[in-house]
């Protein structure tokens, strides 16, 4: 007679392979509490590896953004996206504030690096170009830049622009790339208000800057 077949296929994690004869419970208990530590081990790596490097959940804080977000809603942020490409105009970020980076903020960039922005007669300008943005509840009050946008830097400002520390506040000012955290690409909280958070289509037509204007130099 030849020897018996070798066993092939799988079985669910944590059962472990029938044997003859009766069980120890002092064994059998240890392998349960072993199978355990295992699987809750496996699945603080998994997380730890999908905040570090896929997504994020973060709750809204204040009221800067509104009313596109609204203080205590809660979003998950895409951290993948900009590993291969860089952030665009009208995308929702979470960065970390310069100031002391263990703080985030939520802004949205309105230029990207080379684009001048300027705030003049209730509206912003990018470019030279108004943005007609249909999704801020008031006029953009007082008069700010021109500014070119340094390379590796981008010009933020919250939905609510007249309560907002933004880019126009030097304590804030240009943001570095290395302190974007991610997108906001979604809103599951409340239920109610669940939703993709979208590109406003205005930012796609904004034009590139002029000719010859090059992203200043980050000044240290």
């Amino acid at each position: 007679m030849g020897s018996a077949p070798t066993p092939r296929g799988v079985r669910p994690a944590g059962r472990r392979r029938s044997t003859p004869g009766a069980a120890q419970p002092g064994r059998a208990i240890g392998a349960a509490v072993v199978e355990l530590l295992k699987t809750v081990a496996g699945a603080a790596i998994l997380a730890l590896l999908i905040m570090t490097f896929v997504a994020r959940a973060f709750t809204v804080e204040g009221n800067s953004m509104l009313p596109t977000l609204h203080d205590g809603e809660r979003l998950m942020v895409d951290k993948l996206t900009y590993r291969f490409h860089e952030p665009q105009r009208g995308d929702i970020v979470v960065f970390r504030y310069p100031l002391d980076p263990r703080e985030h903020y939520i802004k949205r960039i309105v230029g990207v690096p080379g684009d001048e922005v300027a705030v003049r007669n209730g509206r912003v300008f990018v470019n030279g170009t108004p943005l007609d943005e249909s999704y801020l509840a008031s006029p953009t009050l007082g008069r700010f830049g021109p500014v070119r946008v340094p390379e590796g830097h981008y010009f933020v400002l919250g939905d609510n622009r007249n309560n907002s520390e933004d880019s126009r506040d030097p304590r804030l000012g240009f943001i570095p790339r290395e302190l974007i955290e991610g997108r906001a690409i979604w809103r599951y909280w409340p239920l109610a208000r669940m939703s993709v958070i979208a590109r406003p289509s205005v930012f796609s037509r904004l034009p590139a800057p002029a000719a010859g204007a090059q992203a200043a130099p980050a000044v240290p």
